[in-house]
């Protein structure tokens, strides 16, 4: 289980547009995503970036070499109802946690603009049954919600607000994440072209629904 932090601050590189709500990428050809083409070396990582891509790297050599049919799966935003994030990982269930609680949630830079794709982890999981049933050794696969499942920080503050019926109380500081992306969608083509079997069941406002709902349960306990 690799991350979309292997490919450090590079797909910052791609030219982009600025919205009213979000950043998003300029070019047609970009349109579905970061591919798995995106370089992994020469450029800003977290240390968390860095030991991920040596593991990726590692995996594949097992893939390759030795023939272990092992796959890599570089992660985009997983969550789900059972999801504990905290400020800097696992965004949209800090979120949530942070809008039922009625706490105050801190906007990190890019003028809450940053994208991300969701993706429920029981997609995740049905990714992985797909390949055990017929694993590609060593093969990499972006997994993420894609373009249908991205939103900005902005956006998803919007979303679950409309969904919890709650407002939030944020704040904005100017300093960004270092090597922070700000615009990512998972291009997922690669596995879906492998895999046709599967596909994403749950939009992102199911997810937001199941997480509200989720956090809801456990302040009432």
């Amino acid at each position: 289980m690799s991350t979309n932090k292997v490919y450090g601050d590079a797909p910052n590189e791609l030219p982009l547009i600025e919205t009213e709500t979000r950043y998003d990428y300029a070019r047609p050809e970009d349109y579905h995503g970061i591919s798995e083409e995106c370089r992994i070396d020469r450029c800003l990582h977290s240390l968390f970036g860095a030991s991920k891509a040596a593991a990726d790297l590692v995996a594949q050599e097992y893939g390759r070499y030795f023939g272990l049919r092992v796959g890599v799966f570089r992660g985009g935003c997983l969550t789900g109802p059972s999801h504990s994030g905290v400020e800097l990982h696992g965004f949209l269930s800090y979120l949530v946690k942070t809008v039922v609680e009625g706490r105050t949630y801190t906007v990190l830079g890019y003028k809450g603009k940053q994208v991300r794709d969701q993706i429920h982890s029981s997609d995740v999981i049905a990714a992985f049954d797909a390949f055990a049933r017929n694993p590609r050794p060593g093969e990499v696969y972006n997994l993420g919600g894609g373009r249908g499942n991205s939103a900005s920080v902005l956006e998803c503050i919007r979303l679950v607000e409309a969904i919890s019926g709650r407002k939030l109380q944020w704040q904005y500081v100017e300093q960004n994440r270092i090597g922070d992306h700000i615009c990512y969608i998972s291009d997922t083509r690669k596995f879906q072209r492998d895999y046709p079997e599967w596909r994403i069941t749950r939009d992102l406002a199911a997810i937001v629904t199941e997480m509200v709902e989720a956090e809801l349960a456990r302040c009432r306990v």
